[in-house]
C-alpha cells in the first residue's frame, strides 16, 4: 500500500487529532496515521466503556511499556484520541512563568493564553460545582478551608497560584472528551483527510522532494510520501521514531544495529515527569458506605479536587507542588480499603532518557525516568513538604473521623524513594532550543532536516505546573499555525 499526501501526521493522540483538523480545515491533504484503532466519531457504537467513562483511568489500550527494572508501568494509550482517551480528563495549564521561561518566541504566556482559551472552548472543559463533590473530596474541601487554604478553582487560569478546589475537566456528561471528538469529529467527512488507523510506524528518509515513511497495517508493509512529515506520536514514540530513522547520539544507536544519519544527542534525552507518592489511610466505615451509596446512584470521579502548594523549595512565590485526594490509594485504581492525597512535584529538575533497545518497531524501549535523582535533591524535598500537607489534611477532624490510621510509611527519605511513583506527565525527549542537547527550533522543525516537525509534548524544555493534557492540545494548536 502506498499514498502521497502534502501532511503525513504520525500519532492520532492528544496532539496529532488537533494538526490534523487544523491543516484539513485550511485546505491541506492530510494523512493522519494511528497505531491503535479508530473507533469513529463520538456516538458510534464500538466505543469501549471504559474508553468513554471519564469515572477512572481507563488501561485497554495500553502499549504496555514498563521501567525500573519492571517497577513502573508507564501508560500510554494506543487508540485514536490517544491519552486524552483514557485520562484522568484533568484540565489545566500551568502557571505563565513556566512558558516564559522556556525563553522560546511564540511561546511565551502571552503567546499562548489566546490558544488556552481555543482549547478550553473545543476540549469542552468546565468545572465542578460544589454540589457535585462526592464523599471524601467534600471531606477534604472542608479540611482544607478550616486550614486557611485559599479556596479556587482555577486550573485553567495562567496567573492562579497556590490554593484548593473543584478541578477542571474535560468531561460531557460522564464521558471523557477525548481529543479526537473535540477535533477530528468535525472533519471527518473531509475529502482532503484521510485516517489510517492499526498502522505502526517504524522509520522515514527525507528526500530532496520530501520524507519516505515507512509503516506496517496488520502485516503490510505501508509507503507513505509525505510533503511533510510531523512527528506527533507522544513523549516516547516521537523519538523512537527518530532514532529508528538514524537520528539521535550515533553511539547509541551504532549498538542497537542502526546507521547514524543525523547525529542530534538529544533526541530521547531530557525525559522527565512529575513524580508523585501516594499519603494513604485506611478508609472508616461510614466514609466506605457513603463511597458505595455516592457510585450506586451516579457519577463518582477517583479526582475531583486539587490543591497547588509552595513548598519551601520555591524561589518564585509560586506553587510548586500538587496536592490531590484520590478514592484509588494505587495505580491499579482499585479502592483495597484506602483513600489517597497524593503529593507530585510539579516542577521536576531530575532528568532521564529513553532510547530503542533494537530496530523492531513493536520491541519495548529502555525508559530510564532517573526519578529523585537530581543532584540538589530539589525533588525529594518539594515531595517532603508535600507529605506533610497530605498529613496536616488526614489529620483534620473534618477528615480524620472518616479514616483510620496510615498505611504506608513515609517518614524516611528512603521510603520516599521507595514509593515514588509517576504523574503520567512525560515530556521533552526532542526539546525546542539552540543548546547542544536541543533537537527542534521554535517551530518545531527537527535540527538539521527540512521536512520533519515534531509537534507533541516532546518539545517541551521543562514541564509547566499542570497535568499535560490541556498543554498537549495547545501545542497541536501552536505546531499547526507554523504549518498552514
Amino acid at each position: 500500500m502506498s499514498r502521497a499526501a502534502e501532511f503525513v501526521i504520525v500519532g492520532g493522540g492528544t496532539a496529532g487529532p488537533v494538526l490534523a483538523a487544523r491543516l484539513a480545515e485550511a485546505g491541506r491533504d492530510v494523512v493522519l496515521v494511528e497505531a491503535g484503532p479508530d473507533y469513529g466519531p463520538h456516538g458510534t457504537p464500538g466505543w469501549p466503556v471504559d474508553l468513554m467513562d471519564a469515572t477512572t483511568l481507563a488501561l485497554s489500550h495500553d502499549w504496555g511499556y514498563t521501567g525500573g527494572d519492571g517497577r513502573w508501568s508507564f501508560e500510554r494509550a494506543r487508540v485514536i484520541g490517544g491519552c486524552s482517551a483514557h485520562n484522568g480528563a484533568i484540565a489545566a495549564v500551568g502557571h505563565r512563568a513556566d512558558y516564559d521561561a522556556w525563553g522560546l518566541p511564540g511561546w511565551t504566556a502571552d503567546d499562548v493564553a489566546p490558544i488556552f482559551k481555543d482549547v478550553v472552548e473545543t476540549m469542552r472543559v468546565r468545572t465542578y460545582t460544589d454540589a457535585e463533590a462526592v464523599p471524601f473530596h467534600r471531606h477534604c474541601l472542608e479540611a482544607t478551608r478550616a486550614l486557611g487554604w485559599k479556596m479556587i478553582s482555577d486550573l485553567c487560569d495562567l496567573d492562579g497560584n497556590d490554593g484548593f478546589g473543584l478541578e477542571s475537566i474535560n468531561v460531557v456528561g460522564r464521558t471523557r472528551w477525548n481529543a479526537a471528538f473535540a477535533y477530528l469529529d468535525p472533519v471527518r467527512d473531509l475529502p482532503n483527510l484521510t485516517i489510517l488507523d492499526r498502522t505502526l510506524v517504524d522509520r522515514f528518509e527525507e528526500t530532496p522532494t520530501g520524507v519516505t515513511v515507512h509503516a506496517v497495517r496488520e502485516g503490510q508493509a505501508v509507503t507513505l510520501e509525505a510533503g511533510t512529515l510531523v512527528l506527533a506520536a507522544g513523549v516516547y514514540g516521537t523519538p523512537l521514531i527518530l532514532q529508528r530513522s538514524g537520528i539521535g547520539d550515533p553511539e547509541r544507536l551504532r549498538a542497537v544495529g542502526v546507521e547514524p544519519v543525523l547525529a542530534l544527542p538529544g533526541v530521547g534525552a531530557n525525559l522527565h515527569d512529575q513524580p508523585l507518592v501516594v499519603v494513604d489511610r485506611v478508609i472508616g466505615e461510614a466514609l466506605q458506605a457513603d463511597i458505595d451509596a455516592a457510585g450506586a446512584t451516579g457519577f463518582l470521579p477517583e479526582e475531583q479536587t486539587l490543591g497547588k502548594a509552595i513548598s519551601s523549595q520555591s524561589t518564585d512565590g509560586l506553587f510548586d507542588l500538587h496536592v490531590f485526594p484520590v478514592l484509588a490509594a494505587d495505580q491499579t485504581h482499585e479502592l483495597h480499603g484506602r483513600v489517597g492525597i497524593v503529593v507530585s512535584c510539579v516542577t521536576p529538575q531530575s532528568r532521564g532518557r529513553i532510547d530503542i533497545a533494537s530496530t523492531d518497531p513493536e520491541a519495548h524501549p529502555v525508559i530510564d525516568h532517573r526519578y529523585l535523582h537530581d543532584e540538589a535533591g530539589h525533588d525529594l524535598a518539594v515531595l517532603r513538604d508535600g507529605i506533610v500537607l497530605a498529613n496536616e489534611i488526614f489529620d483534620h477532624p473534618a477528615v480524620a473521623e472518616h479514616v483510620g490510621e496510615a498505611v504506608t510509611d513515609f517518614s524516611t527519605d528512603d521510603a520516599i524513594r521507595a514509593n515514588v511513583a509517576h504523574y503520567y506527565h512525560p515530556v521533552g525527549t526532542a526539546k525546542m532550543g539552540t543548546d547542544p542537547n536541543a533537537v527542534c527550533d521554535e517551530r518545531g522543525r527537527v535540527h538539521g532536516l527540512s521536512r520533519v516537525v515534531v509537534g507533541d509534548v516532546s518539545l517541551f524544555p521543562q514541564i509547566m505546573r499542570a497535568n499535560t493534557n490541556m498543554p498537549a492540545v495547545m501545542t497541536g494548536e501552536r505546531i499547526s499555525r507554523t504549518l498552514i
